[in-house]
């Protein structure tokens, strides 16, 4: 035999070895066979899923259970095997769950993308969007994570883990940035009395972490005050509250001077040690504290405690480094500066400082490959004024004979010499740490204005505070360090795992940086530190160290590239829906007479669709180096049907071992929209009382709403800049042509701007003038954005060094007549500056870097409701055709039955050249209509509404809200992803009609007031997509402010309806919302819970839940102290459920008698229409 170098006896070893293996092999496969699952073990088995993820080990039989299994997984996979893979969709299911239960992800994931392939109604199966959530979350596939975990959310509201939904979705919205979100989900998180794996108080800790992360530093304060009054709080959450006291009064002046902010910080942090003396952070912060006062010798001992305590922090190594350079001791400040360097060799501050360093020993070059690194830094932010250093200095050596600065002695190594030399023992007596902190259980959070940082070793609640001040003039603030102002933003939490939740290293210097990420582009400078602590349900605490973690599919993750001569390589709504064409336009139905009065009832809503992009299902390599290439994403269309679907289940999901899965739907019902309202009642009588408690108005036959997907095919190149549809007219009698409400309201034309129409219609917009509006109330509110002045075309980061989609602006309040002022100053100026470009975005002189930008500011949302105050102003707009009226009887808005600021009233916005709306789609999808009241122009970019996806996957990737944020598209962005773009300039007199679902921006040209309110045209077109993106707004956890079920109610009241499309809509909403009153009353009576009559008053606002803020139709769940103070803090049923199980401290009130709403619905009928009655 071959022994290929090997000696003959250790082939021979070999050769037994082998067949050893393979008469295992053998034993193994006849056992096979005999390999089966007894009927206890699968009864056993049949209570696991997902929702059993980190309490598992707290169980009594915990080790049983996981033997058992490992014996369920190897039956499984052999089954599996045997049958060639051709099993029933839902053993992969299964097989997903146990092996998540086991925390062996990879193959959770593998059978969890089965299971997706296998399965077409995946969503329903709450158990199964959990777990692959889990899998997404452990991955930091964050992106993915909180589309699943919204999913769970959205189909079973009442989902048993719902609380850990809600505290994973918090802190992944922190590490997005999106705060108010976060916000939102730990509050949610923290009103719900079901078993969690934090305690309220860590819930509570992380609550006031967050305004200390957005800069709230008051409310924080206040925050971390009130946990202290706590009696019995655990030792850790006190040592940790006590390090964020301490580190907020460093940095903020929240107690007055500079002596007494350092005396309160001091203080806090020795508590803070008192009560935990091994925290590395606290003694690094008491340090920072001591070097600020001049107490260096105390400075050093903490420093030194730091690195004793915990692991080697770049943050240590640059401070001590500024210390010793302080004290004219430049070779130990090079070693230090070269240990921060080397933990972390994106470390822009100590790079910069190490820079001065060598600067001030007159060793330019040095200095500038050290500067260099420093702008190449993604945390640098001050490149301006470094690149101008290093130009200065390139200049001085081009100046010095050459040599001349060789033949100098140099003080210090150079910087190449530096980074091969030892580093004194007495330096790196921790430096060992930095491998243990790369495989540590650290989550890294992304935020622009809190860059990471390694901690060290904590346990239990890590507090992070970064933010190294400026220790002296000469040296610059360290990266992963918070500048003055800025709060740290840096905590760990517990997440249930049964072990231990292993989250593999991806920062940087890790080997695996490229491996296990996010799938979202995630800037490393945008980092907000999240410590995750394992621990089970317990209030024990468990040590964890911290490693950062960086983000995939970015230039972040890449390893630095250090500028040395010898660089060293880094280590671092179903067919009546589909049926509304977007081709034609939607036929306009009839009124009743009595339409012009008010409606004064709540009500329900339609069907809806769902779009979603799908790509491929991720590879992973092994459990803990997975490389994600795509996620699971469902792709479905919404479909109306005239027969009922299946109503989803809110118990939670138990799987039968080996058999079909517990049914997740209750049984379908055989009933239409035709049927009376006696006969759906009778249908959906004998439901369980869970099947229908959530007031989705999508199809049960479809899945959670999606954004939809790029049109196909692309548009060539040559139709992204298509002409913007406008109507010129000449007279009034152009205004009225019945073919301009009908061009306007064609789904064809996203944007119609009709020129011409105060001249036409003799309005006189002299009414809407600044002047006119100081004369009529001067002291009326003003909402004010102050923003950065820019070209039209481009939105700069603040230093004008890259483009971005972010747009910062921030809000305050002022008066209408303060306004005016500043906007003449602001005309004043312009006149005085002769080179002041008024035009912006239009002639704009080309550079290639942007900046400084000019600060201005917009007022915006000026009410004008009000007829006493505004009578003459309102009664000018009446002039106006019935179809942009804010008033009319064919404007859905006109049927709410009460005041929406800003889409049923008159909003007015008064601008400076520059003045910014950033993008955004109109509340609900509905049209709005503006008017430009002058002097100045506006200039308007309009993308059409089948792009919206497109621009929400944008925004994603920037770490925007697309709901919520303010974003400015980048153009280039959306021209390279083949969406066209309107681009128009409104004059004075100009109308501008944004059809429903249009995504667009504005920017003034020059000094201007514009009008503007929402309209919504009697289309099946309007009404689905208002109700489409009702549904999302539930699925995101965003406020819908048209309450679509009230406005769908008063519609069947008010309106005759010819339009089968529409009628359809409507008709099945109201069908389903009858449907769930129906049951959830008689499951509450069932109950022993009494039912209340309460009635409604006309024009009382469609209550919304108080927690989760959607709209509660019918039936309210108040509490009883409100309830006898008459303050009536309104529940849905779910956030009711949450606050008490049993309801025993909820009074359920009735809006609507069952009969009313019964006559309501079988009134509702379709009309026949005008041609037919013709």
């Amino acid at each position: 035999m071959k022994s290929y170098g090997l000696s003959l006896a250790t082939a021979a070893v070999l050769g037994d070895e082998e067949k050893k293996m393979a008469a295992e092999n053998a034993s193994i496969e006849g056992e096979e066979g005999s390999f089966s699952l007894t009927v206890e073990e699968k009864k056993a088995l049949s209570a696991l899923d997902s929702s059993l993820f980190g309490f598992l080990s707290q169980t009594e039989d915990g080790a049983r259970t996981k033997t058992l299994l490992n014996k369920a997984i190897h039956c499984y996979e052999s089954l599996i095997v045997k049958a060639e893979g051709k099993v029933e969709s839902d053993y992969f299911c299964q097989l997903g769950h146990f092996n998540l239960l086991l925390e062996d992800y990879s193959k959770a994931l593998s059978s969890y993308q089965r299971y997706y392939s296998l399965q077409t109604d995946y969503w329903k199966n709450a158990a199964f969007l959990y777990g692959l959530g889990l899998v997404y979350f452990y991955y930091n596939a964050f992106q993915w994570a909180i589309r699943a975990f919204q999913d769970v959310l959205y189909v079973d509201p009442s989902f048993c883990r719902a609380k850990e939904i809600h505290l994973r979705l918090g802190f992944m919205f922190k590490v997005n940035t999106d705060y108010e979100s976060s916000l939102k989900h730990f509050q949610l998180a923290l009103i719900d009395c079901n078993t969690c794996t934090l305690s309220s108080v860590e819930i509570q800790f992380h609550i006031a972490h967050l305004y200390e992360t957005q800069r709230k530093y008051h409310f924080a304060k206040e925050a971390y005050e009130q946990l202290l009054q706590i009696e019995s709080l655990p030792s850790q959450v006190k040592a940790t509250v006590l390090q964020q006291l301490g580190w907020l009064h460093h940095n903020m002046d929240l107690v007055g001077d500079k002596v007494n902010k350092e005396r309160y910080a001091i203080q806090y942090l020795q508590k803070s040690l008192e009560e935990d003396p091994n925290s590395g952070q606290s003694w690094y912060f008491l340090g920072r504290c001591y070097s600020s006062i001049g107490k260096v010798q105390d400075a050093f001992v903490s420093y030194r405690q730091s690195i004793d305590k915990s692991e080697a922090s770049a943050d240590t190594w640059c401070s001590i480094g500024v210390l010793y350079q302080q004290q004219n001791q430049p070779m130990d400040a090079l070693q230090a500066y070269i240990c921060a360097v080397q933990l972390d060799h994106g470390h822009a501050a100590a790079w910069m400082d190490l820079g001065i360093l060598y600067e001030s020993c007159n060793q330019p070059q040095d200095a500038i490959k050290c500067y260099l690194n420093a702008t190449r830094s993604k945390s640098c932010n001050n490149t301006s004024a470094l690149t101008s250093r290093i130009m200065f200095l390139q200049a001085q050596l081009c100046n010095h004979p050459q040599g001349s600065l060789q033949n100098k002695t140099k003080l210090l190594p150079s910087i190449e010499e530096a980074w091969s030399l030892p580093i004194p023992a007495e330096l790196t007596s921790r430096q060992g740490a930095m491998n243990t902190a790369q495989q540590s259980l650290y989550l890294a959070t992304v935020n622009d204005d809190h860059p990471p940082y390694l901690t060290g070793s904590t346990k239990y609640l890590q507090a992070a505070s970064t933010g190294i001040q400026n220790q002296n003039g000469n040296h610059s603030v360290p990266q992963n360090s918070r500048p003055k102002g800025h709060a740290p933003n840096h905590f760990s939490f517990h997440i249930p795992t049964s072990e231990e939740q292993k989250v593999t290293n991806c920062t940087k210097e890790s080997k695996h940086s490229r491996s296990r990420s996010l799938s979202s582009k995630t800037s490393r400078q945008d980092i907000s530190n999240i410590c995750i602590n394992v621990k089970g349900h317990s209030n024990h605490v468990h040590q964890i160290t911290s490693v950062a973690i960086s983000s995939p599919n970015n230039e972040d993750s890449e390893s630095t590239n250090l500028v040395v001569d010898n660089p060293q390589p880094s280590a671092l709504v179903g067919e009546a829906i589909d049926s509304v064409g977007t081709g034609t336009c939607d036929k306009v139905n009839n009124v009743h007479p009595a339409i012009h009065k008010m409606p004064d009832n709540l009500a329900a809503s339609s069907p809806s669709s769902a779009n979603s992009t799908e790509s491929l299902s991720p590879k992973l390599t092994n459990q803990n180096h997975a490389h994600i290439t795509g996620f699971i994403i469902p792709h479905s269309r919404l479909h109306t049907s005239n027969k009922e679907g299946q109503e989803n289940s809110e118990s939670s999901v138990v799987v039968n071992l080996g058999l079909r899965p517990r049914p997740q739907i209750t049984p379908p019902v055989s009933v239409s929209i035709y049927s009376t309202s006696t006969e759906v009642l009778k249908a959906c009588r004998n439901l369980d009382k869970n099947g229908l408690s959530n007031s989705h108005v999508l199809l049960d036959i479809c899945p959670p709403p999606r954004p939809p997907t790029s049109p196909y095919p692309p548009l060539p190149k040559e139709k992204l800049n298509p002409p913007t549809p406008s109507i010129y007219l000449e007279n009034k009698r152009d205004a009225f042509f019945p073919l301009l409400h009908q061009f306007c309201i064609n789904p064809k034309n996203p944007v119609t701007v009709i020129r011409g129409l105060a001249g036409a219609l003799k309005l006189d917009l002299g009414l809407f003038s600044t002047k006119t509006l100081v004369e009529a109330n001067n002291d009326h509110m003003v909402e004010v954005r102050t923003q950065l002045l820019q070209p039209a075309d481009e939105n700069w980061d603040p230093t004008g060094t890259k483009k971005i989609w972010r747009y910062e602006n921030k809000s305050s309040h002022t008066t209408i007549a303060k306004y005016a002022q500043y906007q003449a100053c602001s005309f004043q100026e312009s006149l005085k500056v002769s080179s002041l470009c008024i035009n912006i975005g239009r002639r704009v002189c080309g550079r290639k870097r942007k900046g400084p930008f000019k600060t201005i500011k917009c007022g915006i949302n000026i009410d004008l409701s009000d007829i006493k105050k505004w009578r003459l102003q309102l009664h000018e707009l009446t002039k106006l055709p019935a179809f942009v009226r804010v008033i009319s009887a064919g404007n859905l808005l006109s049927h709410v039955g009460y005041t929406i600021l800003g889409m049923n009233t008159v909003q007015l916005c008064m601008k400076v050249p520059g003045s910014r709306i950033p993008g955004h789609q109109e509340n609900n999808n509905f049209c709005s209509v503006n008017i430009n009241i002058g002097p100045g122009d506006c200039e308007w970019f309009v993308v059409p509404e089948d792009y919206w996806g497109v621009l929400n996957d944008f925004c994603e990737k920037n770490n925007l809200n697309f709901l919520m944020s303010s974003w400015w598209p980048n153009l280039e962005d959306l021209y390279e992803a083949n969406v066209p773009v309107y681009r128009f300039i409104q004059r004075p007199g100009d109308l501008v009609w944004i059809n429903a679902g249009t995504v667009h921006w504005v920017q003034a040209i020059g000094w201007c007031n514009n009008i503007a309110w929402n309209v919504g045209p009697l289309t099946a077109f309007q009404y689905k997509l208002a109700v489409e993106r009702y549904e999302w707004n539930k699925l995101q956890s965003v406020k819908s402010v048209v309450p679509m079920v009230h406005l769908s109610w008063n519609m069947a009241r008010n309106i005759k309806v010819s339009d089968p499309k529409l009628f359809e809509m409507i008709k099945y909403c109201l069908l389903k919302i009858l449907k769930q009153c129906q049951t959830l009353r008689e499951a509450l009576v069932a109950a022993g819970k009494e039912v209340l009559w309460h009635g409604r008053i006309n024009g009382e606002p469609a209550p919304y839940c108080s927690i989760c803020e959607v709209e509660v139709f019918n039936l309210l769940f108040v509490t009883n102290e409100s309830n006898s103070e008459k303050t009536f803090k309104v529940h849905c049923q779910n956030c009711a459920r949450k606050t008490s199980g049993n309801l025993e401290n909820f009074v359920v009130l009735e809006q609507y008698k069952m009969e009313d709403l019964m006559q309501v619905y079988d009134q509702f009928t379709l009309a026949p229409s005008l041609s037919s009655a013709s």
